[in-house]
């Protein structure tokens, strides 16, 4: 199943108390909330880029599955990962104490960021 494809934020999950966990400012998580983020992968084999649009702000990541990579987290803050594939739908990276699983089921993906106990839920839309 190929990840390739761009996909609008249609819902999301604790974004708020989420934000404050990894330290992002207050003004930048009032101006996020309400924004309907774009999010384009393109896959090439076990090669992946990942680029997310909100508002002004875009992030960009690319990783090879299996691969040491550096990888910009929400906050700017760059740090390693490895970024595995579960089955043929599912994409699991550690990013310093924080758990991501992106799983591709159809036109939905569904992104879910873990911090100790609190969980953040980002549900997109292939647009």
């Amino acid at each position: 199943m190929s990840f390739t494809g761009k996909y609008e934020l249609q819902s999301q999950e604790n974004f708020e108390p989420f934000m404050k966990a990894i330290g992002l400012p207050d003004d930048q998580i009032q101006k996020g909330k309400d924004i309907k983020s774009i999010s384009e992968i393109v896959q090439d084999g076990k090669k992946f880029k990942v680029t997310v649009t909100t508002g002004s702000k875009v992030l960009h990541n690319e990783f090879t599955i299996g691969e040491e990579c550096e990888m910009e987290m929400l906050t700017g803050e760059k740090v390693k990962a490895i970024v595995q594939m579960e089955g043929n739908n599912k994409l699991v990276a550690n990013l310093k104490g924080l758990t991501s699983v992106t799983e591709l089921n159809g036109d939905i993906i569904t992104n879910t960021l873990t911090l100790g106990d609190l969980t953040y839920k980002r549900i997109s839309k292939r647009i």
